[in-house]
């Protein structure tokens, strides 16, 4: 592992007291600009001129591809993605009919192979489909695109819903990593956010996935679920890292449910407070990094030899809505109601219901309904974003260079609030440039909105989680 990566694991510090102090919300940065900031203004021919240009200019990096598969058979109360809950099995033969032609259609407007250097199906939950139907999509993926050997091919799977051989058939399919959805192992816990899932079951999937050669397996887990504690879920964690997963994801769990109908389901009584959740966060990672385990970024954590980790320091990671990834500066195709795509200079993201994705595909659109193209200030701002998310600090040097610009000029609205930053010892600032301190790397989201000209422009907090 890297002497960078290995300072990055040594020296996160939790302060409660400035935990507490920014105790508000903001935007995650999967992106930036964020979605919410995407516009109608975007039209599907803006996508297929901006995938031709990618053709047309050739030779450039390998592409990363997103699949959504929405349909799942129960709803989890915590959910807030984009989902179809459904026990009617055939409708997945006609989802795969429609992405089909959603492949097509970008295919031809590429003109050319696109080479696939990392492939992730999210959801929903992908498993919903059956071995037979699996095998259709990584057909038609691999009919349209040229999934390179060694690349980074993973799935999301709900243990729950695993029949036998299906992570053996995975494995024969090209994956090589497995993201498991865990949340909490709380048997209380997991009545409330409707996921009952046994230790067991968990256990089955990660034995499984090792046995037939799976490179990486990851944990989601959330804190600030109801009936949540700091010694339940240092319980869960306990029991999570009996089976030792090679990542860990710890989100904070964002109760919006005026947006996220499933989450009105669950009683805001019954949450831990700010305090609380504080104090769980501090011991989950004091538990983690005594476990072994190096803090990557933000909510993410790995072991020193997953390849997360190894990146770290020599251009990696990068950042985007599925976390934290090895390959760096791809594009991104994206397919799937509400998937969004990152190509070139833009964003795009499809309709979020199979209604109005399956009218636009069936009169030979594709099924963009908003998106973004980048302007020279976004494409700045993106960088020091994705630099200060990933590795904690942007060189004066070398974005002046890159973007000709002086930087203490071009910034100087944004003095006061890094001013405030610094003083409260989140960042420093050098002479050739701002690090992101130990006290502040559980807090860099806060450092990111000082760069973010639509939230300083217009603040609208309410649609975020908290950054805490």
């Amino acid at each position: 592992m890297s002497e960078l990566a290995l300072a990055a694991s040594r020296s996160l510090v939790v302060d409660p007291a400035l935990l507490e102090k920014y105790q508000f919300s903001g935007p995650r940065y999967s992106w930036y600009p964020t979605a919410d900031r995407f516009g109608p203004q975007f039209r599907p021919l803006d996508l297929l001129r901006q995938l031709a240009k990618r053709g047309e200019e050739g030779g450039q990096n390998p592409v990363s591809v997103y699949v959504h598969l929405p349909f799942c058979d129960t709803v989890c109360y915590y959910c807030a993605r984009d989902k179809v809950v459904t026990r009617e099995h055939s409708r997945v033969a006609e989802y795969l009919g429609y992405l089909e032609r959603e492949f097509a259609t970008q295919r031809g407007a590429l003109g050319c192979d696109e080479e696939v250097a990392q492939l992730h199906l999210g959801g929903g939950t992908p498993t919903f489909l059956s071995i037979e139907e699996m095998g259709r999509l990584m057909d038609l993926l691999r009919r349209y695109f040229l999934l390179l050997p060694g690349g980074e091919y993973s799935i999301e799977i709900d243990p729950r819903r695993i029949a036998a051989g299906t992570i053996e058939h995975l494995g024969s399919l090209g994956f090589n990593r497995l993201s498991l959805g865990v949340q909490d192992f709380d048997p209380e816990v997991q009545k409330k956010v409707n996921r009952v899932q046994s230790f067991n079951e968990t256990a089955r999937a990660v034995n499984a996935a090792r046995s037939n050669g799976f490179q990486s397996v990851g944990f989601d887990l959330i804190y600030g679920l109801p009936a949540q504690s700091a010694q339940s879920v240092s319980r869960t964690l306990e029991t999570a890292l009996r089976l030792r997963p090679d990542r860990i994801a710890l989100y904070n769990y964002a109760h919006l449910p005026a947006l996220f109908i499933p989450q009105r389901r669950i009683d805001a009584a019954e949450l831990p407070s700010p305090e609380e959740k504080i104090c769980i966060l501090s011991s989950a990672i004091d538990e983690l990094m005594a476990a072994g385990y190096v803090y990557i970024g933000m909510d993410h954590f790995a072991l020193p030899e997953d390849e997360l980790a190894q990146t770290q320091g020599r251009g990696g990671p990068q950042r985007s809505s599925h976390g934290y990834s090895a390959h760096a500066h791809c594009d991104l195709l994206a397919f799937g109601v509400s998937a969004i795509a990152a190509v070139g200079d833009t964003y795009s993201q499809n309709h979020r219901t199979l209604e109005e994705y399956y009218a636009c595909l069936e009169r030979g659109e594709l099924p963009v309904f908003r998106g973004h193209r980048l302007d020279a200030d976004d494409v700045l701002r993106r960088e020091i974003i994705q630099r200060l998310t990933c590795d904690f600090r942007v060189s004066f040097e070398d974005l002046n260079a890159r973007f000709g610009i002086d930087f203490h000029d071009y910034f100087a609205e944004e003095r006061a609030v890094l001013a405030e930053l610094e003083d409260d010892g989140l960042i420093e600032t050098m002479r050739d440039g701002i690090t992101v301190t130990a006290r502040g790397r559980l807090l860099v989201r806060v450092v990111c909105m000082a760069f973010d000209r639509y939230i300083r422009a217009a603040r609208s907090e309410a649609r975020y989680s908290n950054v805490i």
